[in-house]
């Protein structure tokens, strides 16, 4: 992997711009190369609209936004809407199937996962949403290392919270694993 240039996608409240930061931090940390991430926030912290970009490189990176992303991940209809037109031709598009309808030609390897529906019948809880995303965004592309998210998580949640975030994970892995491009 020379540079991936990946836009994340969603509402406000479902942890998109943590997913993010978590891959960016897994990505120079524990994995030494160079990455940078940026967000912006729509109307409302929570229920708007919110991006965040990142982009992962073996060398330098000059210029922090992402203008065509060669991963697109978005989470919620009004995203794919805004979004979707942005992708690379030729990248990857991953949406969760219980809140995305594609309505568009995308010229994009175009994953639909039940990411949420798959956390709430096996744990119950929403929150970890977006580490199942991320989980299948890793399994689909293997960017990084599933430990370097794992090590992450072991420095930013609580340790209680830990076995649940793991298990969210791993779910994503196997979904991303099996519709691996």
């Amino acid at each position: 992997m020379e540079r991936s240039r990946l836009v994340f996608s969603g509402s406000g409240g479902q942890g998109v711009i943590t997913a993010a930061i978590i891959l960016a931090k897994a990505a120079v940390i524990y994995e030494g190369k160079n990455a940078i991430q940026s967000q912006s926030y729509g109307a409302a912290a929570r229920g708007g609209a919110t991006r965040s970009d990142v982009i992962i490189s073996e060398s330098d990176i000059f210029f922090p936004k992402v203008n065509q992303p060669n991963i697109l991940v978005t989470l919620t209809q009004e995203a794919y809407n805004k979004f979707s037109g942005i992708i690379r031709p030729g990248g990857l598009l991953l949406v969760d199937g219980k809140y995305v309808k594609p309505q568009k030609k995308v010229d994009a390897k175009h994953i639909s996962l039940p990411l949420y529906d798959t956390v709430m019948k096996e744990i119950g809880k929403p929150i970890v949403f977006n580490i199942c995303m991320l989980g299948a965004l890793i399994g689909l592309s293997e960017l990084l290392e599933p430990e370097s998210i794992i090590r992450v998580l072991e420095t930013t949640i609580p340790e209680d919270f830990m076995e649940m975030n793991k298990k969210a994970l791993d779910l994503g892995l196997a979904m991303g694993t099996e519709n691996r491009v």
